[in-house]
């Protein structure tokens, strides 16, 4: 592995294929004889620092349609924190539904990546070792007929590194050469390797026709604005021409969300909105109470895109706040999957509810693209190493972070892997301020 490194940071690319591939390899992994050790805890009480492990772990066979790439970076998400702690169910069951290779006593986590192809499969014809990718985390045969005009409607489609094995939080990953996209070369590797996931998702959620179709003037209600995904739905309505009414946890965020360039921003822990009064029962008041705010801040106006991702606890509000005619689109549901709200506001109003879930290959080549181009900037707040890739985790599962949280595989240290100095000095203070430096 000393010798891969070598040949990448002394960027001697041709090197990498003649170099041997080594026999095992360490990765961040969940135990298939682990999966009840949270069984009576609470959701809020599991502890990925207690299931996360750094295992040397055999190196997979390259199969054809595939590439095995060396890691230099990777990211924390939240698919990651659900791995963890083994929620909704351990993914072990999705690794033995795949069968073949993914299906081990062991899960080797992680959806990001940036890192150098070290070797291809049979059918591989665009990519060769030594490129510089970045991955995304789509994985689909494309065997169905469903899957020709969107592959995410694919009925064999996955999420890598959650429901395959050999995830992006290792030396070593091995993806679907469809996965890959050139690595913006402005950006250093724990950069380039904090996107992927998120901002894909972002984009197809918000921009794509898939997803909301946003359009100039829309104003659109992010949930989370300074976090993963809204970080990145921020980005886009502001590049996009639309107004963004940033949702946010505490002073610190909202702040973040003022040097993305957000003028309208909610602290809503400040502001005390509490959308439930127990467990079982919402308070349509607070709804009332926040819209008006949304009003307030915009001049009379109610979103026409509600971008929604915490779920359980904020559906119901987000449903009455759309504006008439408007869309609430939803993915990941981090507070819970079990969604209330009132249907008269639904219905009686003409507002449309869109399920989205991550992005197709090319919606995931369009975001990467606005990256490199400079139009889009990481939200990477902080940079943990691959041994302490379970406090990294347990810090996003108690929402203890901003943006995207970093971790360095191979690369020995933060700062590295950047090729086009011109264009990062360029974005520089872009690139700082979204980090707070």
């Amino acid at each position: 592995m000393q010798k891969i490194l070598d040949a990448i940071l002394g960027d001697e690319p041709e090197a990498l294929a003649s170099l041997p591939v080594p026999e095992s390899y360490r990765g961040v992994t969940v135990h298939a004889d682990e999966a009840d050790m949270f069984r009576d805890l609470a959701i809020s009480d599991k502890d990925p620092r207690q299931s996360l492990h750094v295992d040397e772990v055999p190196t997979p066979e390259v199969g054809p349609g595939e590439a095995l790439v060396a890691v230099m970076a990777s990211a924390i998400n939240y698919n990651t924190v659900w791995t963890s702690i083994f929620e909704p169910l351990p993914t072990f069951a999705f690794l033995k539904r795949y069968g073949g290779k993914h299906d081990r006593p062991y899960h080797v986590v992680g959806s990001d990546l940036a890192g150098v192809v070290l070797r291809t499969g049979p059918g591989v014809g665009a990519w060769q070792p030594g490129d510089r990718v970045v991955a995304h985390c789509l994985d689909v045969r494309l065997e169905h007929p469903d899957g020709h005009g969107d592959t995410m409607l694919d009925p064999e489609q996955r999420i890598w590194g959650f429901e395959t094995n050999f995830g992006g939080l290792a030396e070593l990953a091995l993806v679907k050469a469809n996965q890959l996209m050139p690595m913006p070369r402005h950006l250093t590797w724990e950069e380039a390797a904090s996107p992927g996931l998120v901002n894909s998702t972002a984009y197809r959620q918000l921009v794509s026709v898939n997803g909301a179709n946003m359009k100039q003037g829309d104003t659109v209600l992010i949930w989370g604005a300074s976090g993963g995904l809204g970080s990145y739905a921020t980005q886009f309505a502001l590049n996009g021409g639309a107004t963004p009414v940033c949702v946010v946890s505490s002073p610190e965020k909202a702040e973040l969300c003022r040097r993305m360039g957000a003028e309208l921003v909610i602290d809503r822990s400040a502001e005390g909105y509490r959308f439930w009064k127990d467990e079982h029962t919402q308070d349509p008041a607070e709804w009332k109470r926040f819209g008006a705010r949304i009003r307030e801040l915009t001049g009379g106006e109610d979103p026409d895109i509600v971008f929604e991702h915490p779920g359980r606890e904020t559906f119901g509000a987000s449903v009455y706040v759309a504006r008439k005619g408007g869309t609430i689109v939803t993915c990941a549901s981090t507070s819970g999957y079990l969604h209330q709200y009132d249907n008269r506001y639904l219905w009686m109003n003409l507002k449309r509810i869109i399920g989205s879930h991550f992005a197709n290959y090319r919606e995931a080549w369009e975001a990467n693209r606005l990256i490199a181009k400079g139009r889009v900037h990481p939200t990477l707040s902080k940079v943990y190493s691959m041994e302490q890739t379970g406090q990294a985790a347990h810090d996003v599962h108690r929402n203890a972070h901003q943006g995207k949280v970093g971790v360095l595989c191979l690369a020995p240290e933060e700062g590295l892997g950047v090729r086009d100095p011109e264009l990062r000095a360029a974005h520089l203070a872009e690139i700082n301020r979204f980090r707070g430096v």
